[in-house]
């Protein structure tokens, strides 16, 4: 039995606001191998992280609700609206410089890719401690091309989903140029895990939300997991180790 990575969905979303400075800081205090974030582009070109496209339903209070899409308000307008963390969004030139822990970037918009691609030159340490995620094959292959440096890794919400890509899922993976998967549980077998593997291509699942779930990560083989409660995912996975006799780290 191998051990399994433990990622902080948005931080600590479960006990902290999403995409909040202190909900990553409370995955990293409590020992996640990488947070998974949002990342998206605001009207005048500025990267910042957010999962939805409104500000609506993280809002704090009536300055963030009804402002309409995110990418139409500028960094100004988007700081100075009041989310559920107590202040405005936080953009990733912040979370960098205030984490230090292996960051999975979901591309909530494809128009980020070349904003990205400028940012990490700029900031190459903190691309080595990056991989590129999306439910977009496109912007995913569009990443690929343009910080092929950087890892790459497709989200589906199951195995189905992958399989209707044309071609199915191999040729999803191809297209995209991954150098991980993502997958919800439903269709995901040792048998593929095994097959992904083979290709050199990680695999992942999410959202992990039971012990069961952490008992049939473990059994898949999967590389990590994504849970909104990663503490309590921790625990999980290290009793379920200790019971099978593997060291505990």
């Amino acid at each position: 039995m191998m051990s399994l990575l433990i990622v902080g969905h948005r931080g600590a979303m479960a006990h902290l606001p999403e995409n909040s400075l202190a909900s990553y800081a409370l995955a990293e205090e409590v020992g996640v191998d990488e947070i998974e974030l949002d990342v998206r582009l605001s009207k005048d070109e500025q990267l910042f992280l957010l999962h939805d496209a409104t500000l609506d339903r993280t809002a704090g209070d009536d300055s963030a609700r009804d402002l309409g899409p995110a990418a139409e308000l500028t960094l100004a307008q988007l700081q100075a609206a009041t989310l559920d963390s107590g202040r405005g969004v936080v953009t990733l030139a912040e979370m960098y410089d205030a984490t230090h822990t292996f960051i999975q970037l979901e591309i909530k918009d494809p128009a980020v890719v070349p904003h990205l691609a400028r940012f990490f030159e700029e900031r190459p340490d903190d691309a080595a401690r990056t991989v590129l995620t999306g439910f977009d094959a496109d912007a995913v292959r569009h990443a690929a091309e343009m910080m092929p440096q950087i890892g790459r890794q497709v989200i589906v919400t199951e195995i189905s989903k992958a399989e209707d890509f044309e071609g199915g899922l191999w040729a999803l993976m191809d297209h995209a140029k991954v150098t991980r998967f993502a997958s919800g549980f439903s269709g995901l077998t040792a048998e593929l895990v095994d097959q992904l593997h083979a290709r050199d291509i990680e695999v992942h699942v999410w959202p992990l939300r039971t012990m069961e779930q952490t008992r049939e990560a473990l059994r898949l083989g999967v590389d990590g997991a994504t849970s909104d409660d990663p503490a309590q995912a921790i625990q999980w996975r290290d009793q379920i180790l200790a019971e099978n006799g593997v060291t505990v780290r």
